[in-house]
């Protein structure tokens, strides 16, 4: 995490601590997976490429300090350098927004700096609506997105009889982020509380109610709030009809066994009378992997990017080179899909270790563990695996590209 320090004319507070119950059952929805990757992690990787300059605050339940620390892990390192300390947030997403920005001033934060507060489950913003809102904000000081109203609106009673059809021209569906500067909203924030016990629905009508005027900016269709169900199943979709260039690549690794008691096998330490021998920590299965999902984007070799003449990598554990290459795919806007991989060997035998080392091989990955397929089997004693020389390992791996 970032320093606790002050930040640039412009800082992102997201609101994180809410339950999402209407999405159905599966945790709170801002933490669940979204096309092998969580909601949160989508919704930061935007807004903070949106804006390289500025840094970002995320209120979270208390009870979701490793469920942040889990969606925070796979951003790139520059992009978790900018967050702050996470905020813990109230009984309400107001009492959430009032705490975070207590937060931010504690991190000083300046009175005119543009303060942008996002939903966390609206993981699809993207730049030109930041750029928008951070001009709003230092123009008119408190101002949110807005679209079109598209659908006729109805005015009821209690007992359902229609009393007014407001004109559609005159109405705007809101969205975040909502851009203030930052000593109005938070003067704003402070008197709602001072004055305890009013409930309103978002940060513009708590600016409204302290007096100011709130402008509307032109929002954009598709930075959709996931709310139910049915808006996951969209938003799978849409993720995945982005990512049409499906490509499969293929990997092959051996290692000759050598003096040792142990072996490692896609990341997990399993006891065997030999090791194996190799530069790094000679782990077959990670190596073919690693070079199956280089292969899938025509990006080298694992020789290519950690050369074993290069006396660094020697006795490096052979996550670091997999967690690249999953990094080389999503430098390209693209998204790992499956591993299947066999390991080809007389022994160690395999079966009581295949869940961990599936487990292991989908932490390092960041896929679900019904992505990932690790089979083994012998050579009917033929041949150097047959012989007990050694063990060798195939792969192939899917990805999804732009």
């Amino acid at each position: 995490m970032a320093e606790d320090k002050g930040t640039s004319d412009a800082v992102f507070l997201v609101v994180a601590a809410g339950r999402g119950a209407r999405a159905g059952a599966g945790g709170p929805k801002q933490y669940r997976e979204l096309a092998g990757r969580q909601v949160l992690t989508r919704t930061l990787e935007n807004l903070l490429a949106g804006a390289p300059d500025a840094r970002a605050l995320v209120v979270i339940h208390a009870d979701d300090g490793d469920l942040y620390q889990t969606a925070v892990a796979p951003l790139a390192d520059e992009l978790r350098a900018r967050l702050f300390s996470p905020a813990i947030g109230g009984a309400t997403r107001q009492d959430s927004v009032c705490n975070g920005l207590e937060a931010l001033a504690a991190h000083g934060v300046a009175e005119g700096a543009a303060v942008l507060i996002h939903d966390a489950a609206r993981p699809f913003v993207r730049p030109e609506l930041i750029a928008r809102a951070r001009e709003a904000a230092r123009e008119k000081g408190a101002a949110i997105p807005g679209i079109p109203v598209i659908d006729t609106i109805k005015q009821i009673a209690e007992d359902l009889r229609i009393v007014d059809t407001p004109e559609r021209a005159a109405l705007r569906a809101a969205q975040t982020p909502q851009a203030f500067r930052f000593g109005l909203i938070l003067a704003a924030h402070r008197a709602v509380r001072a004055d305890g016990g009013r409930e309103l629905t978002d940060d513009a009508a708590v600016a409204e109610w302290a007096g100011h005027c709130v402008f509307v900016f032109p929002g954009e269709a598709e930075n959709v709030k996931l709310t139910t169900p049915e808006d996951f199943f969209r938003a799978e979709s849409k993720l995945l009809n982005d990512l049409p260039d499906i490509r499969t690549g293929q990997g092959f690794d051996v290692h000759a066994f050598g003096e040792g008691d142990h072996v490692w096998l896609g990341g997990v330490k399993v006891p065997h009378d030999h090791g194996l021998v190799g530069h790094s920590d000679a782990d077959v299965l990670l190596h073919a992997i690693t070079d199956a999902v280089l292969g899938a984007i025509a990006d080298g070799d694992i020789g290519a990017h950690f050369p074993p003449s290069d006396p660094q990598w020697r006795g490096t554990a052979s996550d670091r080179f997999l967690r690249h290459a999953v990094e080389r795919v999503a430098a390209r806007r693209g998204k790992l899909a499956h591993i299947d991989a066999t390991l080809i060997c007389e022994r160690p035998k395999v079966g009581s270790h295949r869940e961990a080392i599936r487990a292991k091989i989908a932490e390092i990955a960041q896929l679900p563990l019904d992505r990932v397929a690790v089979k083994a089997t012998t050579t009917e004693r033929l041949g150097f695996t047959g012989r007990q020389e050694g063990i060798a390992a195939l792969a192939m791996a899917t990805v999804r590209l732009p």
